[in-house]
């Protein structure tokens, strides 16, 4: 059974940092790219970071562009991703999602999804 879990939400104030992390299990994800994704309440989910499997292409939303962090260690199944500058907007639901292939940022190529971690962002 595959499992995708993240960790490392909690609440932060407007400036501050956090690392998410995702563990994956349940199968061997050679090949799969892994992205990040996330919802605030009342919005579509959204893209916001991916990274290939060899970790050399990395794709952002401009949104999170020069603030947001992604890498993965193939060795430990995991995927983080460093948050910095956190605004407000920035607080959301965020997920960590796997598709077999290149990074890209549709919601629809992705076929496994954890069940998300809370990132609350004070001003």
């Amino acid at each position: 059974q595959v499992q995708l879990v993240e960790s490392g939400g909690g609440l932060v104030q407007a400036g501050g940092s956090l690392r998410l992390s995702c563990a994956a299990s349940g199968r061997t994800f050679n090949g799969y790219c892994m992205g990040w994704f996330r919802q605030a309440p009342g919005k579509e989910r959204e893209f916001v970071a991916a990274i290939s499997w060899s970790g050399g292409s990395t794709y952002y939303a401009d949104s999170v562009k020069g603030r947001f962090t992604i890498s993965r260690d193939n060795a430990k199944n995991t995927v983080d991703l460093q948050m910095n500058s956190l605004k407000p907007e920035d607080a959301a639901v965020y997920y960590c999602a796997a598709a077999l292939g290149l990074p890209r940022p549709f919601r629809s190529a992705y076929e496994y999804w954890g069940q998300g971690t809370q990132v609350t962002v004070s001003s």
